[in-house]
């Protein structure tokens, strides 16, 4: 199968990927999650005129000229209204989030009065309107607040309690089923025998998967034996994966026995090689309703790869309208020579300066090596035959979280 385009392949990967079925969730457990629908407001916010202030609501013509003696008529507190009407000459006594009886237009606040028994004297003017929050100052019942495709933040939350809504209709959470393959490696911890490798893929991946909102299966380490490969891709279709992620095995190597338990359980594959540095040997395809994902096994190729096409699959397949990570410019912090037939995606780092962002790429980029990875900020993204360049000049970055 001929290289593709990292394009090409990123189509291939979400042209039969689907929002996963709706669900309702308490407001309490939506945090992160995406909206299956939009959302309206419930209620007005305020409902009422609200004081903003302690103070007294009045009429401001009556303290057009101070100083002015009103009587006082009665006391509002939050959630205890007045039913007086505040007429000509006469104030309430009101606290901040006390509804504004009516007769009153607006509010002194009391730094700005003396009281002394049943009457205030105003020693400042107040216009109309002055510490008053307007009935749906905020927002208006019916108003569509939130659109479906949001992925809900700790303060959309707030305002979504606000709206009254107490649970929320949201796409579950897609499931992502791992494994890694390989007889060298071994967990953390124990002392690596001779020949041996310390996993380190599946964190990363799962950690990726789950800060994009996804559920994580994680499926453990797998022998290189083609029947313990096909085992492991029938437990992640038993729990019913959404999407199936390998690391490692995905070459043409006699060990390299993943694509052979694909094509076993009947995948269909739509392709097996990008035109990349790192991750040459990317594998898609569908097992059924389940996205898989063969990743390559060295650590930088799998988590590039990873961020690429993993995250936007997860994003579409969790509701989301953003998809893709966005690039950005910067400048250049080192030469770079002409690139060859693949795009390059060189690790980074990023710092300001007074000419602007500069991202400088890591001397040694093997795909082995995990403390550049660790240590950088962005990729800077190379088409394939581009030119070379010269450190000042402009280049796209994508940046990783930090």
């Amino acid at each position: 199968m001929a290289l593709i385009s990292v394009a090409q392949a990123l189509d291939h990967v979400l042209a039969h990927a689907a929002p996963v079925a709706p669900e309702t969730v308490p407001l309490d457990d939506a945090r992160g999650r995406v909206l299956a629908a939009d959302l309206q407001a419930l209620r007005t916010q305020p409902p009422a005129d609200m004081s903003a202030m302690d103070g007294y609501a009045v009429h401001a013509a009556d303290v057009a000229n101070v100083p002015a003696r009103l009587r006082i008529i009665g006391e509002v507190a939050a959630g205890r209204p007045c039913t007086t009407v505040v007429a000509a000459g006469e104030a309430a006594r009101i606290f901040t989030g006390g509804v504004v009886p009516q007769g009153a237009d607006t509010i002194v606040i009391q730094e700005h009065t003396e009281r002394a028994g049943d009457a205030v004297t105003v020693l400042k003017p107040a216009s109309e309107g002055r510490h008053i929050r307007r009935q749906g100052l905020d927002f208006h019942r019916g108003d569509v607040l939130f659109r479906q495709g949001h992925r809900l933040t700790a303060r959309d939350l707030a305002l979504i309690a606000g709206m009254n809504h107490p649970l929320v209709p949201v796409y579950r959470q897609p499931i992502v089923a791992l494994f890694a393959t390989g007889d060298e490696l071994m967990p953390p911890g124990p002392e690596p025998g001779p020949g041996q490798i310390v996993y380190s893929n599946g964190f990363a991946l799962a950690a990726l998967a789950r800060r994009e909102g996804a559920a994580v299966i994680d499926l453990g380490l797998v022998r290189d034996e083609l029947g313990a490969t096909i085992a492991a891709v029938r437990a992640a279709r038993a729990r019913a994966a959404d999407i199936l992620v390998t690391t490692g095995g995905a070459s043409v190597g006699e060990y390299d026995l993943v694509p052979k338990a694909f094509a076993a359980e009947g995948m269909d594959l739509s392709f097996w090689k990008v035109a990349m540095r790192p991750g040459r040997p990317l594998m898609h395809g569908r097992l059924g309703g389940m996205q898989v994902l063969g990743l390559p096994g060295n650590p930088v190729s799998a988590y590039v790869c990873a961020f690429l096409f993993l995250v936007p699959l997860i994003r579409r397949m969790s509701g989301r309208r953003d998809l893709t990570i966005q690039a950005e410019s910067a400048l250049l912090g080192s030469d770079l020579p002409a690139n060859d037939e693949r795009a390059d995606y060189l690790r980074a780092t990023l710092r300001e300066e007074s000419e602007g962002r500069i991202a400088t790429p890591f001397p040694v980029q093997d795909s082995s090596m995990m403390v550049p990875l660790a240590q950088a900020d962005c990729l800077v993204v190379r088409e394939p035959y581009a030119p070379a360049a010269a450190a000042g000049s402009r280049c796209v970055i994508v940046k990783f979280e930090r």
